[in-house]
């Protein structure tokens, strides 16, 4: 059985009431994938806006594997010690990660979210020397609109990013880096300049499956 770990911040967790990523690339996985699979991780919960906690699991539909390692307001500072553990208790092969945006915004220029990345990837490398990590870029939200620096830090992090991922990228555990939704549309694909509304989730989903399927030959071309 391959197992996906989605590891993400609130894009990724989602808030009560929404499908989100992870179900959308369940869903994906489903139609186009020949093999035994699931999603594996420490946390199922959605966060609860009202009582800021994640605390939910009122997913707009539940019968999906909910697993995850998400969290409102983490990020790759948050996630590397904690990947680790994750991986090698939820036996991961391969970790789809949405991260950054949290980083750079509150805790680390691009640089120092850089070295966190490659901190991340030593640990779940640790974990099990063989995981397959796919890296989705940042992509920047309203906010980058009108912080001009901001804006700059994310572009420059994205560069580390994929120099990072060629860097580490080996046969025996590759580090594949997704492409940003070339029709993301903060206006059109979040309800809320950050978040993902329903066709934000597809195209965060199909991100990462046309990666895989691109480098990997797994599974098929996304579908909405």
């Amino acid at each position: 059985m391959l197992r996906f770990m989605p590891v993400g911040d609130s894009m990724t967790i989602g808030s009560a009431g929404e499908h989100t990523w992870r179900y959308r690339m369940w869903q994906h996985l489903c139609r186009s994938y020949g093999g035994s699979f699931t999603l594996v991780g420490p946390r199922e919960t959605l966060h609860d806006k009202l009582a800021d906690a994640p605390t939910s699991y009122a997913y707009a539909d539940p019968e999906f594997p909910r697993a995850h390692l998400a969290g409102w307001g983490e990020g790759w500072l948050h996630m590397a010690p904690l990947i680790g553990e994750a991986v090698r208790s939820c036996r991961a092969d391969v970790l789809l990660v949405s991260l950054g945006l949290i980083d750079l915004g509150f805790y680390t220029n691009a640089e120092q979210t850089a070295e966190n990345v490659r901190a991340f990837a030593a640990e779940a490398r640790a974990a099990n020397r063989r995981v397959r990590m796919v890296w989705l870029p940042v992509t920047p939200n309203v906010r980058a609109e009108s912080d001009p620096a901001f804006a700059t830090e994310v572009a420059r992090f994205n560069e580390l990013l994929a120099k990072t991922a060629a860097d580490l990228d080996e046969p025996g555990s590759p580090v594949l880096l997704a492409s940003t939704p070339p029709s993301y549309d903060i206006h059109a694909d979040t309800y809320d300049g950050t978040h993902p509304n329903d066709s934000g989730e597809h195209k965060i989903a199909a991100a990462f499956a046309e990666a895989m399927y691109q480098a990997w030959d797994l599974g098929e071309s996304y579908e909405e």
